[in-house]
């Protein structure tokens, strides 16, 4: 097929790479501007454009794509057999939908209708998933309402973090995508409308989501927390403080006022809702290094009955 590819992160790295290495032909990737990331003062250009400028696939940034004559007429002129849609970080115009033959395709990072938005990987291991998957589909104007065209499952390990997760689904999501194509070329997809009262949203993630609610079960902080890696984490207050929480577990049950703290030795537990406890492992005071438990108690010792939170 001839092609137009838009993604911008690294999770669409693996789906362009496959459809390179298959031999498709990518007349064009479509990639967000060069940003200042972190405390670099220099912008960078996104993981996208840099493997396609390794494969010599001509490249165009543009910062807006809905009103963009310029950037319109280009596409047209390519006449694509598919736009392909992995993470790229732009609501897709009408123009675009209704330009390839086959549409354009989607990669998303769930068994939709489950999850739709910005951060299903995130809100799937936060709200205790077991299974997840992904999804190709076809766009249409809604947020990720379009047909779905396939769908492969992936188990969510009891530890596993977003961060862990990530990769496996963008490699099993690259795959998925070439057998779509494949599918699509040969006549065997039938494309299958949403179960819409079933939709979830999984919405971008906001640094307040970080804050750690002590009246959940331990179960539900930890699940939160492995969800929320790397960003935006765990925290809470202590004396006033900000206290970042790098690494805790469910510890079993017991007692005692949500978010009380309990000291045994170089360890420390905090009650958590339904009389569950939370171990934490590692802290970061705010002003202070990330360092484990231990060390921490070593230079602040919790009062009888002293509250984190608060």
């Amino acid at each position: 097929m001839n092609l137009v590819f838009c993604g911008t992160p690294q999770f669409a790295v693996p789906t362009l790479q496959q459809l390179l290495a298959a031999g498709q032909t990518i007349q064009l990737v479509v990639t967000q501007p060069d940003r200042v990331r972190g405390r670099d003062d220099h912008p960078s250009p996104p993981p996208v454009k840099i493997l396609a400028a390794e494969s010599g696939v001509p490249v165009v940034q543009p910062e807006k794509i809905k009103n963009n004559p310029e950037f319109r007429a280009r596409l047209e002129s390519l006449e694509p057999d598919a736009i392909i849609v992995v993470a790229y970080g732009r609501i897709i115009p009408e123009w675009m939908l209704s330009l390839p033959r086959f549409g354009n395709i989607n990669l998303h990072a769930s068994l939709l209708p489950k999850y739709r938005g910005a951060a299903p990987i995130q809100w799937a291991i936060a709200n205790g998933e077991t299974v997840t998957g992904a999804t190709t589909m076809r766009l249409d104007p809604g947020l990720d309402t379009g047909d779905i065209l396939l769908q492969r499952t992936l188990p969510i390990d009891p530890d596993q973090t977003s961060e862990d997760l990530f990769p496996l689904l963008a490699s099993t999501g690259a795959a998925l995508m070439l057998e779509t194509l494949q599918g699509l070329e040969a006549g065997t997809i039938q494309p299958t409308a949403q179960n819409h009262a079933a939709a979830s949203l999984a919405p971008i993630l906001q640094r307040e989501d970080a804050l750690v609610n002590f009246a959940l079960a331990a179960s539900e902080i930890y699940n939160r927390w492995r969800g929320f890696q790397p960003w935006p984490g765990a925290y809470t207050f202590f004396r006033g403080r900000k206290l970042i929480l790098h690494r805790l577990r469910p510890a079993g049950s017991g007692s005692g006022k949500t978010g009380e703290m309990t000291v045994q030795g170089t360890r420390m537990f905090v009650t958590a809702g339904s009389a569950t406890i939370l171990e934490l492992l590692e802290v970061q005071l705010e002003g202070k290094k990330r360092m484990p438990v231990a060390d921490f108690l070593r230079g602040t010792v919790p009062h009888p009955h002293e509250r984190l939170g608060e």
